[in-house]
Formats: C-alpha cells, sequence, structure tokens
C-alpha cells in the first residue's frame, strides 16, 4: 500500500489542512492512517474531533553513559564522533545528549566498555481510531533537540502495525532540513503544498530540488488559488511538474480552519478540487515508480503512473 507524504518547502502553506481534509475524505470509503510526522509542533489532531485513544508509547533514544572507573581515558570516543558529542576533557569524559545521534560509534569502539548506552526519554507517540481513519501523532518533548529519531521510530512502527493499510499519509514537517528528509525518504510520492506568492515559489523550488535528490515521485497543491499570480504555475509547467489542484481562496475556508472543521463538507468548490487529489493518490502504486524527472510532457503528474 502506498506511502502518501504532504510537504511544503515552508510552514503555513496549507499542508496540514491538505493532510487532514484528505485523509478524512478517503477514509469514507476506505481504511486510512494519518500520521503527524512534524513531531515539533503537530497539530493534525485539532481537526480530528471525536477519534478515541487507544494507545500511548514512550518513546527514548540511546544515549552514552560515561563510566569513570572503567575509562582509561584513550580518546577514540572523542575522535570517532562526528557530531561533537563526546568531549575529552582532562580527566573526564563529557557526554552532551543534545548533540548525539545515537550512532553507537563511541560505545562499540571504546575498548574497555566506559560508554554504555542508555535510553532518554524523548517524546510520545499516541494512536486513536476515528471510523475507518487511525490517526498517529508523535510529539518531542520539550527541550528535545532532534527531531529526527522520533520520526524514525514512528514510521517503522506505521510500517509494522498498519503495512496493509489501504491509504498512509504523512503530514511532514516543513521545510528542506533533515526532519523532512527523514518524513519523505520513504515515500512512494510527495505531495508538495505552496501558495501562488513569492515566497511559496521560493520555498517550492527548495523543495522541488530537494525531493528530486532523493529521486521521489512529486505534484503540487496550489492552496489558496487567486491571491498572487501566475509563477507558481508558470513554474511547474516549465519544470514538468504536474498541479493537481488549486485550492480556492474562500474566507469560508479560514474560518472552518479556525475552528477545527473539515472543509470540504461545506464548500463544494474546495471539495471538487480535493476529490482531483484523492484520484491522484487511488492510482499511486506501492515502490517509487521509475520515472525521468525531466522533460516530460507539459501536464502529465512527475511520478505518476502512465
Amino acid at each position: 500500500m502506498p506511502d502518501i507524504v504532504i510537504a511544503s518547502g515552508k510552514g503555513g502553506t496549507g499542508k496540514t489542512t491538505v493532510s487532514t481534509n484528505l485523509a478524512a475524505l478517503l477514509a469514507e470509503r476506505d481504511p486510512v492512517v494519518l500520521v503527524d510526522l512534524d513531531v515539533e509542533e503537530p497539530n493534525s489532531g485539532l481537526f480530528i474531533k471525536g477519534a478515541a485513544e487507544t494507545a500511548k508509547v514512550v518513546r527514548n533514544k540511546m544515549i552514552p553513559e560515561w563510566k569513570p572507573d572503567a575509562c582509561t581515558l584513550c580518546g577514540i570516543c572523542q575522535k570517532v564522533c562526528n557530531f561533537h558529542a563526546i568531549i575529552k576533557l582532562g580527566k573526564e569524559i563529557m557526554v552532551f545528549p543534545e548533540l548525539c545521534h545515537a550512532c553507537f560509534a563511541c560505545s562499540e569502539l571504546c575498548p574497555v566498555d566506559a560508554l554504555p548506552m542508555k535510553p532518554v526519554r524523548m517524546g510520545e507517540t499516541t494512536s486513536s481510531e476515528l471510523g475507518s481513519l487511525t490517526f498517529i501523532e508523535s510529539r518531542l518533548d520539550i527541550g528535545q533537540e532532534q527531531a529526527v529519531p522520533l520520526i524514525a521510530q514512528t514510521k517503522a512502527d506505521v510500517a509494522r502495525d498498519h503495512g496493509d493499510t489501504r491509504y498512509r499519509i504523512y503530514d511532514a514537517p516543513p521545510g528542506t532540513s533533515c526532519p523532512v528528509i527523514e518524513a519523505t525518504k520513504d515515500a512512494d510520492v510527495v505531495i508538495l503544498v505552496t501558495e501562488p506568492t513569492p515566497f511559496g515559489l521560493n520555498d517550492l523550488i527548495l523543495a522541488v530540488e530537494t525531493m528530486r535528490e532523493l529521486g521521489k515521485p512529486m505534484a503540487v497543491v496550489i492552496n489558496r488559488s487567486g491571491i498572487g499570480n501566475d509563477e507558481v504555475e508558470d513554474h511547474c509547467r516549465a519544470e514538468g511538474i504536474h498541479v493537481l489542484a488549486k485550492l480556492p481562496n474562500d474566507r469560508r475556508a479560514a474560518e472552518l480552519y479556525s475552528r477545527g472543521e473539515r472543509i470540504y463538507t461545506e464548500l463544494p468548490a474546495f471539495k471538487a478540487e480535493l476529490e482531483k487529489i484523492a484520484a491522484f493518490v487511488q492510482s499511486v502504486p506501492e515502490g517509487n515508480p521509475e520515472r525521468s524527472p525531466e522533460g516530460k510532457p507539459e501536464g502529465k503528474p512527475e511520478g505518476k503512473p502512465a
């Protein structure tokens, strides 16, 4: 079953709007898993009302713990750490958990086993059920620096527990940094949500470049269509990237969003465009289709099966 990631080059474009409304629409017909991977500030749950919580899992990451009685101060741990999370300072080894990427190099290469790895809490994951919609949300604890380990653990659980679900939709973090890479690297297709403004175009270009580096099939959704200009559409046409839908700029949509309500049930124009996204999602096979992003005929979705 395909993994559909909804992403964006910047925050505030409507990524969560598309994710939650699309998941709810598809769940009217088939089982759907909606996963909020924006673990630093998850908000998809604001729009999934009435879901009964079924599970809560504490998430840990592995951090080295220095054992001074065993340590010979050889300094190997400092040399092998690419993230400067361990420093030899005089007769002490200082560990900086915020910098540690849990690569296990220091622990595995320590000749006297003076740096055993220990679990340290970093956040939690909750699961909820609402009819045929399963909603999963992970949230970093306050003060935690790294989102990637929590995103990776969440994705692994979804693959293990919901591998047979008809649709798996992931609401990714915004931007093009490491959390986005982790959220999208296993996607069957990435839907990039943008807005028709200079800021939207600039960040869409960055997001497209990132997805191409990862070899991800992609398509674009333009939210708040009509507020800016045609530069986003012109860019997508020039790059051979299909624009799936243009969600209308409607004050009522903002009002519904502010109340945490679904937009497609109230605005027929919005639902008509959302149905186009749903039709595209229904055509996506599991596994990344072979593609050549450059030189596709105009109007053919990048990554859409022929």
